[in-house]
């Protein structure tokens, strides 16, 4: 059997699926009930009976910080997706990002490690991985820097990648993904599905910066391609296309049928932005909508490469424009 935590995530929704329609016997764990509605919609992306495949499933409530419930969920599991993550770059989230990030990691690959699990599919981000010199392709290879100004999602997910490589030591099979942002249909309150949402209420700024790309589609099928490979104790880069902001918004804009943004957000409008946020968050104690380190990454060009997973598995990633107006179109049907 199969267990899949995070499943009512983005990722793990569409894995779910993925994993349930070709008939595995699959398990995911979940701890809001609400969410399991947001699985539904995913599913719905796929087919008009949806349902079929969602009673595939078999559902837990249980949490990855829950030890006595989690080991429960162990019972007769022979491969683990560990889709759990808790996504914030709010510096007053720090302790929860670590809680969950590293502690739910640990607490996961401890019983992988208990219960011979025989192989473990952790996924991580391109956060996790270092700056490159001289503006050349961001890699598997490209070292953390521990001194950098990092976020504190960044520093978490790094130490849940530590976690995940002590227990590789111990001897469990492993593989790492390191997703870029994810485009994928069927979740809009949040995620890059939050981005249609707003491309549709109307973009008006575009910053200088670039994005790393990938379909939730291809995420899910090199994760399941990796599970089913000989490979082990290997990570690799997911990011099919680099996009500038501009062609980002504007293709999102384009893909709900609205004007694409015609200003740029120059960085002293985005330093007084985050200020200006930063000050409300004290005075009406809501959440951080831009923070500093959010800015510093929609302000800075990267180039990340898909090389080795495409050489090791010799996969061809889907053209993130067309996924985009797949996923515009949706949206457009669902989020009435």
């Amino acid at each position: 059997m199969i267990l899949v935590t995070g499943g009512t995530g983005l990722v793990g929704a569409h894995l779910l699926y993925r994993l349930a329609n070709k008939d595995n016997h699959v398990r995911a764990i979940y701890r809001n009930e609400r969410k399991i509605e947001h699985v539904k919609n995913v599913f719905s992306c796929y087919s008009e009976n949806y349902h079929d495949v969602f009673k595939k499933i078999e559902w837990v409530k249980a949490d990855i910080l829950d030890i006595p419930a989690l080991t429960d969920v162990f019972k007769d599991i022979e491969y683990v997706y560990h889709c759990a993550a808790f996504v914030s770059f709010e510096p007053d989230k720090y302790l929860i990002l670590r809680k969950t990030n590293i502690e739910g990691t640990a607490n996961v690959v401890n019983l992988c490690c208990t219960n011979n699990i025989k192989k473990l599919c952790y996924v991580s981000s391109i956060a996790t991985l270092g700056e490159s010199l001289n503006e050349s392709p961001i890699n598997e290879e490209t070292i953390w820097n521990a001194e950098a100004d990092n976020s504190v999602y960044a520093i978490t997910k790094y130490g849940a990648e530590i976690e995940v490589w002590r227990a590789s030591q111990e001897g469990l099979d492993v593989v790492v993904v390191n997703p870029g942002v994810i485009i994928g249909a069927g979740i809009w309150k949040y995620g890059s599905g939050s981005l249609f949402r707003k491309a549709a209420k109307g973009l008006k700024h575009y910053t200088n910066g670039s994005i790393g790309l990938v379909s939730v589609i291809d995420v899910v099928d090199i994760m399941v391609d990796l599970m089913l490979s000989p490979i082990v104790n290997e990570r690799f880069v997911l990011v099919a296309e680099n996009w500038s902001y501009k062609r980002f918004f504007s293709a999102l804009s384009k893909a709900v049928g609205k004007n694409p943004p015609k200003h740029l957000a120059k960085p002293l409008l985005l330093k007084f932005a985050w200020k200006i946020d930063w000050l409300k968050t004290k005075l009406t104690g809501k959440r951080r909508r831009i923070t500093k380190h959010i800015v510093s990454s929609i302000s800075t060009k990267k180039n990340y490469s898909s090389d080795k997973v495409k050489k090791t598995l010799n996969y061809s990633f889907k053209p993130i424009e067309e996924s985009i107006i797949e996923v515009g179109a949706i949206y457009l049907k669902q989020d009435r």
